[in-house]
């Protein structure tokens, strides 16, 4: 999987100054929304990396669950943050513009920091977009053999990769939805 480089943090902050968020739903991924209701999604605290408007962070924080949002771009976090400045729940979450892979410490690859997050037993949920685009994007080609490569070797094991029914627009058909469990 690629790394987000600096041309490309300047193209995504370029797409959100401009509106240009086609991959933001403009409400949580009724996915995320489906868990939440069936009680699927892990309590304790939650990381949603590359949270964008933050839509599925507000509509999963709860007493039970503090998610915190990621994002590596200035205008995604301060737009989460307006969106969600009201919200019941503003004490069970919070915005922190930072690039995943720097955020605490050095450059680490994916499976690394994934593995470094995750307590033994932990859960990652990860939406993937096994696109036949490799360089189109937003959103860009993440395949399961993607996450498979770097999570592997640190001990993740999928317990459920799935077609997302509930993807929309252009996602519809082409999204999956995917369970790891850290097994060591």
């Amino acid at each position: 999987m690629k790394l987000i480089q600096a041309n490309k943090k300047g193209r995504w902050e370029k797409c959100w100054e401009q509106g240009d968020t086609g991959w933001d739903l403009g409400q949580p991924t009724p996915v995320v929304l489906q868990l939440f209701e069936k009680e699927t999604l892990p309590k304790g605290r939650v990381l949603v990396p590359g949270c964008g408007a933050g839509h599925d962070v507000v509509a999963i924080a709860n007493p039970e669950r503090y998610v915190v949002g990621l994002d590596i771009l200035e205008t995604a976090i301060k737009r989460a943050r307006e969106i969600s400045s009201s919200s019941p729940s503003a004490k069970c979450f919070e915005f922190v513009e930072a690039d995943f892979f720097t955020w605490h410490r050095t450059r680490a690859s994916r499976g690394t920091r994934m593995h470094e997050l995750l307590k033994p037993d932990g859960e990652l949920i990860t939406l993937m977009y096994p696109t036949t685009d490799p360089d189109g994007g937003p959103p860009f080609k993440v395949s399961v053999a993607d996450f498979e490569e770097v999570l592997h070797p640190w001990g993740f094991k999928a317990t459920s990769i799935i077609d997302n029914e509930l993807a929309v627009g252009k996602r519809k058909g082409n999204e999956k939805l995917g369970r790891w469990k850290r097994c060591h």
